[in-house]
């Protein structure tokens, strides 16, 4: 008699709990609406926002701001016919120059300089107006194109530092819609094809798109209280890593809650079991990602910095929504959300031979050949970085040539005896006289004209000899740095020169920080040594070989002339903690097997046969996603999502598959030294009718 009334009880609060998690997202989502539509107003796309911290060329930066009317959007107004400029294109420069500097507060009186061939007239224009407000440099830059225009074979291009960054932050501020949409079209179709359901795939994409929702409030939220930097790059890839490891984690709780079901009859419990089962790896997964992101804080360049922050908040954000939000969604619409793969109460899968069985049956016969024609494979694709481009220019920065850029090369092809783009000085106002003898007696300086003067520093502009980004016009830049005492260089081809170094810099301290935290996170989990040692490497294999095969990629079949100096950097840190996701998959899924009793190559086939299909369904989906930056029309945004993308399909589908698994059997319980499962189970005592009796002395 009192056991029905409790069966009753538990029932009610097993109904009650997914509607409880149900509201407490409703509640959630309507405290975070305002604040995530306010995040596209403190994202800000500025030179400093992507420059090192301490670099001369952001201290010039940020003093410029502080000169009167703030710093100045420096343009280049281009006159351009191939057979020579006529007396009427002449004239016509004239008058749009004139009618420009009647219409906007310029600094200086603009004054044409011809080409020695006569083909190109250039006109170098400085305005103070929009100070520090983007909107406004934007308005001034568009303006001006308006105003500056050619007829009868006359092309006019406005180029100059501001008018390039005008055309960055239009792609910047294009990404967020774009890259929303088509990430979300791509997992949409990529979960269709894996579930072949024709429900099942809306619940994990649309818990994707709350929690990127709810990411972006909690981004706004860390710049209101700790001044975390939100550009345009950030957070489009906070979006990325939402919907990507958003995804992963939802393709393994479903698989494993489909699992459940088979041999549990109440969902309810059956996604206890299968939080239960996979929540750990889980954990593991988005804390390897996490720390990974949050090493980036150790980086001088402000958009690496800012970006592990925002990264991590993704991650966290999709992780909270795919433990909670997607089961309390999966238990409420029962079994029937798989329709027409239902999985019955009792029932058991279909056998089929599977490609992972195949894959795992040749990995047994063979783990140490496959081991080592697997490492001289991703060793022979790691040489092909030797062919990588150099840095990437300023101009090459598109992979479609805008008005600005396409000023540039006018302007490098019509005066390749002088600098086009000025280089800048910031120094003490007290040593401008004695700053510009030593500027223009260096090796390489073609003028120098005093400008501005603010809070007890002046702006001075320095034209170099040699055209801008060669290396010419860097060996002076370094010789101004070498040169001037207590001022800074800086300008456009400063910035990209402290850019390089840098990046180089970053890359030296936040590598072993990565590995460091990813390997303490996967010791805690696998309780063990050689396993972490062993992921850890694997990954840092595919990021050696990914970069290889960009190098045999980038150049040669996609013509960039150069590589962003910060992707090796980034790259490692996606590589490295999402890579190392999959082997924890299966590694966990080993170690369960392990625990069960399974001899350690059984345990490493089961593994691999019971998650490759997750393993490379999550592959596939999170290499699709970052894939969606290579259609994006920044070059560093296409070779950051292709060596990404490239690497999540080597991990997926040959070290995970192949290379961890031969490993696991080769290695048999040596994987797990020096944990308890590294040694042989004890042996059971002997019946007592078999046991030798050792007589007594």
């Amino acid at each position: 008699m009192g056991a029905a009334p409790s069966i009753t009880a538990s029932r009610r609060r097993r109904r009650a709990v997914p509607w409880v998690f149900l509201g407490l997202w409703i509640v959630v989502l309507a405290l975070a609406s305002p604040f995530a539509a306010k995040l596209s107003d403190v994202q800000k796309d500025r030179p400093v926002d992507y420059l090192p911290a301490s670099a001369d060329s952001t201290e010039v930066a940020k003093l410029q701001d502080q000169l009167p009317g703030g710093g100045a959007t420096e343009l280049v107004l281009v006159y351009h016919r191939d057979g020579g400029l006529t007396a009427a294109d002449r004239t016509t420069a004239g008058e749009q120059v004139a009618e420009i500097a009647g219409a906007h507060k310029l600094v200086a009186e603009p004054k044409g300089v011809p080409s020695k061939d006569g083909t190109t007239l250039m006109y170098p224009v400085a305005s103070t107006e929009p100070g520090q407000d983007e909107e406004k440099r934007d308005a001034l830059v568009n303006d001006v194109r308006d105003v500056a225009r050619g007829e009868g074979g006359l092309s006019v291009d406005v180029g100059g530092n501001g008018a390039f960054d005008t055309d960055a932050s239009e792609v910047y501020n294009a990404l967020g819609g774009p890259l929303l949409y088509t990430t979300a079209g791509v997992v949409a179709l990529l979960l269709i094809l894996i579930y072949r359901s024709p429900f099942l795939w809306l619940v994990p994409l649309a818990v994707a798109g709350i929690a990127d929702y709810f990411a972006m409030a909690a981004a706004y939220g860390l710049n209101q209280a700790f001044g975390t930097s939100v550009s345009g790059q950030s957070s489009g890839i906070m979006t990325i890593l939402v919907f990507g490891a958003g995804t992963d984690y939802a393709l393994l709780l479903v698989s494993r809650y489909r699992e459940e079901l088979r041999r549990i009859e109440q969902p309810y419990d059956a996604m206890v079991a299968a939080l239960r089962g996979c929540g750990p790896a889980v954990l593991a997964s988005s804390g390897t990602v996490a720390a990974g992101l949050l090493c980036l804080l150790a980086a001088d360049l402000n958009s690496s910095r800012g970006m592990g922050p925002l990264g991590t908040v993704g991650v966290l954000c999709a992780l909270v929504a795919m433990l909670t939000l997607l089961p309390a969604i999966l238990v409420l619409l029962g079994r029937r959300v798989f329709w027409p793969l239902i999985p019955a109460f009792g029932s058991t899968p279909k056998r089929r031979r599977s490609l992972f069985a195949a894959m795992g049956s040749s990995a047994g016969r063979r783990p140490l050949a496959v081991l080592a024609s697997g490492a001289v494979l991703l060793g022979a694709l790691a040489l092909g970085a030797f062919n990588l481009p150099g840095s990437l220019k300023q101009e090459d920065s598109f992979t479609k040539t805008p008005d600005s850029v396409a000023a540039m090369e006018t302007l490098a092809a019509a005066y390749p005896e002088r600098g086009t783009q000025p280089i800048t000085v910031m120094t003490p106002a007290d040593r401008v006289p004695d700053a510009l003898a030593e500027i223009r007696g260096t090796k390489g300086v073609d003028s120098a004209e005093k400008g501005r003067t603010a809070k007890g520093w002046t702006e001075i502009s320095v034209l170099a000899s040699s055209t801008p980004e060669t290396p010419g016009e860097t060996a002076t830049i370094e010789a101004l740095r070498d040169g001037l005492d207590g001022s800074y260089v800086g300008g456009a081809s400063a910035q990209q020169l402290d850019l390089k170094d840098t990046n180089a810099r970053d890359r030296a301290i936040v590598v072993p920080l990565v590995l460091a935290a990813v390997l303490l996170i996967l010791v805690a989990l696998l309780r063990s040594l050689v396993a972490p040692l062993l992921l850890l490497a694997a990954v840092v294999a595919v990021w050696g070989a990914s970069l290889g095969i960009a190098g045999l990629v980038f150049e040669p079949l996609l013509g960039f002339e150069g590589t962003d100096p910060g992707l090796g950097l980034l790259s490692f840190v996606f590589l490295v903690a999402l890579g190392v996701d999959y082997g924890i998959f299966l590694m966990h899924r080993m170690r369960e097997e392990s625990l069960s009793g399974a001899e350690p190559g059984a345990a490493a086939l089961t593994a691999l046969r019971t998650t490759g299909g997750v393993i490379a369904s999550a592959g596939l989906v999170l290499a699709a996603t970052f894939a969606v930056l290579t259609n994006m029309p920044l070059v560093q945004l296409v070779e950051l999502g292709f060596v990404i993308a490239v690497g999540v399909l080597l991990d997926t589908f040959l070290v995970r598959t192949y290379l961890v698994t031969s490993a696991g059997v080769a290695l048999g319980r040596k994987v797990w030294w020096p944990g308890p499962l590294s040694k042989p189970p004890a042996a059971a005592p002997a019946p007592e009718a078999e046991r030798v009796r050792v007589p007594s002395p």
